[in-house]
Formats: structure tokens, sequence, C-alpha cells
């Protein structure tokens, strides 16, 4: 009786006007209710029916209630939704049209409606679309979304592929290609095709914008690097060119890539094939016997020929005296045996007065004719992929020098080291472990390769693992600037075009100053799209490698198999660890690690996880896992093979 009655509904309006308000996010988690985050410090809880209201991220108003030392939030208006459009699968009851998001925060399905040009008949339950919200349950009594696109069938086998590249709002082809590529630019280039360049790469490739020669000499060696010219048929400012400057870099997943450039040029007229005469930017470099790189290198506008295309497996067997390859003539088995004494000798170069990277293998997928994974692989760094390495840092740094000497500016690849907000703890840290590195020296790129030269020589990776919490954010500056990871004064990549704007960009730099032609300006903005761009690839390239784990590991689930795991985080749930065999990343929770959880201590401070104050495991610890559950991908539970009693 009292439902419907106009006084109270006026009363309770007049109670709730009397009540505080706050704006925040909303926070969900993993049950049916949720919290309204209103700063760092501050969050109030959401009970579930309120929950339904909203959506994780969305941030609204809400008014503030409070019973004894209790708050609940109410949601009462909407500032800002979280999304716009996601990726779901259709579900269908009763014949009623919904769909669910492919999302573990986004829990109910949305009632849903279809776009002009969808037949709603043809939707069948599992199909992944696009959806739009079109009615926010806060603006009004409840959410509808709308489809817009059929992204692929429930059954195609290459859904994953097609869902992930929406779900980050990637190109899933390449860019249309012209009717004809005239060369556009026509000047005058010095005639290089005698020299006897090779490419070295995956045998799969096809976009191979880079070249290498080295003639030993007196005092080292001259290393020549060639690299593709695209910007010979792609006009600065052009719709192509706008059209690679969006793309920012080719896609490349597991089983296909999705070029910046179109197929006619990145896998054709810019690559450098094997006897064709194509156009290119030639570094030659001299290098020392002790493996210094001399000052300045010269750039030249040339016409190159390949004259051999290798892969990294058979030139390392070559050298390594391994398989029955050999190089089709003592020239090239001369050349190869040049470049790897070069690399061997820039290496320890570099480990004296820069940074060498640790190895860490590649996982590689083998995929078959239905794109399901038979295998994957684990492929070491070898001799052939360190010698291009080598080649390419050189010809890199000679960039960066060029440019910062020359312009001012250009596209530089920067790293300042450690965060500058954390080198008081960092010290402290450093202090308790004896390191030879004062605080004032944290800061300097001396420094900063004395302690990672000394943390390479310790017993145990756990250190330099604490450490990483301390780095600062890789960059890119159009000012000059260090680059602290790789223990360099400036970097600035231009070896490949083909598939990376910033490359192409820098390349232009040079054809400038080679032309003597006033330097092309660089967007300010450019360098925040490129790393956003850049962020979004990693993101849809660990999508993928998640699902494909995921599909891969099924059947091995209860099985008996034991898996060698290297932990890399340790938070208060658990522990963080990678599986050595495949690459996969797992989680160990703590009511795994014990037979009772409330044993164990995990410090996230220290990095270790300890049982009954003795330390159990610690980051950068190895040790035996058998796969316990697999939820969603991305989500791969392991336990110990022996839990601690």
């Amino acid at each position: 009786m009292l439902q419907n009655n106009p006084l109270l509904a006026q009363l309770k309006q007049q109670l709730k006007e009397t009540l505080p308000t706050k704006e925040g996010i909303v926070r969900a988690t993993a049950k049916s209710y949720g919290f309204l985050e209103i700063s760092d410090k501050e969050s109030v809880f959401i009970a579930p029916p309120q929950m339904k209201k909203v959506l994780h991220g969305d941030r609204i108003r809400a008014v503030i209630r409070t019973e004894g030392e209790k708050s609940q939030a109410e949601p009462e208006a909407l500032l800002e939704s979280a999304i716009s459009s996601f990726v779901g699968q259709i579900k269908r009851q009763k014949n009623k049209l919904s769909v669910e998001a492919a999302n573990p925060l986004l829990r109910d399905a949305f009632k849903a409606t279809v776009a002009e040009g969808i037949n709603a008949a043809e939707l069948q339950n599992g199909d992944w679309v696009i959806a739009t919200l079109s009615q926010h349950a806060l603006s009004a009594e409840s959410f509808i979304v709308t489809i817009t696109e059929l992204v692929a069938k429930a059954d195609d086998p290459e859904a994953p592929w097609w869902v992930v590249l929406a779900r980050h709002e990637l190109p899933k082809r390449a860019p249309v290609a012209l009717q004809q590529w005239p060369l556009l630019d026509t000047q005058p280039r010095t005639d290089f095709t005698t020299i006897p360049f090779l490419t070295i790469d995956n045998a799969s490739t096809q976009d191979m914008d880079d070249a290498i020669s080295v003639r030993a000499e007196a005092d080292g060696w001259q290393l020549q690097v060639a690299v593709a010219d695209p910007d010979a048929y792609i006009a600065a400012g052009s719709t192509l060119d706008q059209q690679a400057q969006q793309r920012a870099f080719t896609t490349y997943l597991p089983g296909r890539n999705i070029p910046m450039l179109p197929r006619e040029l990145a896998d054709d007229l810019c690559s450098l094939q094997q006897g064709v005469k194509r156009p290119a930017i030639v570094a030659t470099m001299h290098v020392t016997t002790d493996g210094a790189l001399q000052s300045p290198a010269e750039f030249t506008l040339a016409w190159i020929c390949s004259q051999a295309r290798l892969n990294y497996q058979q030139v390392s067997d070559f050298l390594e005296q391994q398989g029955d390859w050999q190089p089709d003539n003592s020239d090239m088995a001369e050349q190869l045996q040049q470049l790897q004494l070069l690399t061997q000798a820039r290496q320890q170069w570099r480990q004296q007065h820069a940074i060498v990277f640790q190895d860490k293998p590649d996982y590689r997928f083998e995929l078959d004719e239905a794109g399901q994974v038979v295998h994957i692989h684990t492929e070491h760094r070898r001799i052939a992929n360190q010698m291009v390495e080598e080649a390419m840092i050189a010809a890199n740094q000679a960039c960066g020098d060029l440019l910062a000497n020359r312009l001012g500016f250009g596209l530089f690849n920067v790293h300042q080291g450690f965060d500058s907000n954390k080198l008081s703890a960092l010290a402290e840290l450093l202090q308790q472990h004896t390191a030879p590195v004062a605080h004032e020296e944290l800061a300097e790129l001396s420094g900063y390769c004395q302690l990672r030269r000394w943390l390479t020589q310790q017993d145990t990776r756990y250190l330099e693992s604490r450490l990483r919490r301390f780095q600062a954010y890789a960059g890119m500056s159009i000012t000059p600037a260090p680059h602290f990871g790789m223990g360099l004064t400036q970097y600035a990549t231009w070896t490949s075009p083909i598939r990376k704007y910033g490359d192409l960009v820098n390349q232009r730099l040079l054809k400038a100053i080679l032309q003597q032609q006033p330097a092309p300006e660089i967007p300010e903005q450019l360098t925040q799209h490129l790393a956003d761009q850049r962020k979004v690839q990693r993101k849809a390239e660990r999508d993928i490698a998640d699902w494909l784990y995921h599909l891969y590991l099924q059947p091995q689930l209860g099985a008996a198999q034991a898996f060698t795991a290297e932990i890399f985080d340790i938070n208060r749930a658990g522990i963080r660890v990678r599986l050595l065999e495949n690459g996969a990343a797992a989680f160990i929770p703590a009511s795994l690690i014990a037979q009772g959880s409330e044993t164990v201590k995990l410090n996230w401070e220290e990095g270790r996880c300890y049982l009954a104050e003795q330390a159990l495991y610690e980051l950068g610890q190895q040790l035996q896992v058998q796969l316990h559950e697999l939820n969603e991908p991305g989500n791969i539970l392991v336990k110990p093979l022996q839990s601690a009693e």
C-alpha cells in the first residue's frame, strides 16, 4: 500500500539529499560486490544489487550511506562510462539475444539489439561480435547493447586471431596496394651492387629490410649495413604514409603478420631479395680489433643487390660445425667467419663499456593448417642471431650519433635507468647487498652500467629480479638522451623502416642530411602515438599467446607432467612464474603453496615467500610445478610438485 505512496517517495528523496556524495571509479571483484575507489587511500563498498547498475571502470557519483562503522555507496549518476564498445559472444536464452563480454569483470550478459545490416537470425551461440553500449543502467532501467559487427563464427579456427585484433582495434589486413609503384626518389645513388651483401633472417621471412657485408682490415673490420628505402616509394604526408603512421608497426602474431605497408612493398619492392637490385641507405662503419665502433660512420644513398639469402639456423649450424649446410663459395664463408669474429669483439667491448643483454629464449608456436597448436618450440639465440643483432646495434648507434650531432633531434629510443622517485629506497637495498655503486651514481649512465655488470657476476638472479620494480620505463624522445638499458649515450633505430614507422622517420632525416635538404620536423605527439601503438601491439601479442597456451595446455590438465618454473613476481595472493618449457605465465595461489595457507607469508617488498619464518621461495628461483587449473585464457594455475607441509 505504501509502495507507490508519493509522500513516502518525497521523504526518501529529502533524506537522500542530506547524505554526502562522492565521485570515484567503480572497481568490480570476482564476486558480485564491488567498490567505489575515491582515491588511492579511500574506497567504499558497493553491494551486489547496486553493482548491477554499473560497470567496472565507470566514473560515477554515489550517495554514501553510513551505519555504525560501515559505509556503502549507492550509484546516483554516471559521469563517464568505462566502455563504449567491446568484443563478446552471443548468448541466446529463450530466443532472446544477448552478448556476454569477454571480460571476467563484466559478469552479466547484456540484452542486445542489432545494427542495420546484421541479421539477428544468423547469430548463433558462441559467435564473436562487436557490441556498442547504447543504454546504461544508471541512466535508464537496464543495459542494452547494439551488435555492430560479426567478428568470427563460434567454430571458426581463426577466431583467436580475429577476436584479439578486434579487441585491440588493430587492422586485420594489409593496406590496400596502389595500381603502380613509381620510384619517387630519383636522387643519384652510388652503385654498391657488387658489394657482397647478404641477409640473415628467419626462413619464412619475406619483409627483409637489412643486409650485411663485412671485410677484415689490418686494425679490425669494415662493417656495412644496407637498409631498404621504402621512402623511395612513399611520399611523406601521402595517404599511404598516413596509414603507415597510424599503424606504426607491423603486427606479428603466431602464424601470421599484418604489415604496416602494402605487401607489394613490404614483401617485394622494398624487400632486399637475393639477386634483385634495390634502393637502400648504407651505413659504412669501422670496428677496431677490440670491438670499439669508430665515429663517425659514413651513410650513403645507394643501389645494392643482396648476393645471398640465409637463415639463422643454417648460418649457426655452419659456424658451430653442425649439420651439412655450407656457404655457396669461400668468399661467403669468409664473410660469415669474419662477422662472427666482429660480433665476439663487439660483445666483449659492450660488456666492458656498455651493457649486453642476457640471452633469453624465444618461444615459437607451431600451428597446423587448422590453426591448432602442434608444438611450442624453445629457440635460444644462437650465434647467427647475435651477429645480426650486433650489426644492427652498431648501425643504430651510428644513426643516433649522426642525428644528435648534425640535427640535434630525431626519434631516439631512451631509458633513464631507475625511476628517480625510487632512488633512495634502491640505494638502501643495494647497501644491504654491498653493491659497489654509490647513491649519487645510480642516476648516471656509468653508475648504471657498473651496477649491471656487477649483477651479472652474482650467484643468483634474486637481487637482479628485485631491481626490476625500481626500473624506469623505456620510451622515445625527439631530443637526444641516453639509453641506460643499452649503456649508450644515444640510440636511434632506422634499420627496420618496412615494419616500424619511427625507423622510416629517422631514415627520412638521414636522407635530408645526405641530400643537404631541410630536415622534416617531427610532431611532438608522434612519440606518444608510437608508444601507445607499441603498447597495444604487445597486449595483442600477449592475448593471442594466452589463448593459444590455454588451448595447448588443456589436454595436459590432470596429467603428471612436471614443468620447470621460474619465479618473476611474489605478491600477497601468491607467486607468478614462467614455465620454461613453453614460455607460459602461470600463478601459484597461496593456498597451494602449503597445506594451510595461513602458515605462508608472502613478502612483496622482499620478493620472498616464507613458511614458518624460513625462506621457501624467492625471485629468480626455479622450481618444479604441475598444472592445477585452467580458467579463462591468461589464468593458468599451477602447484609446486612438493607442496610445503
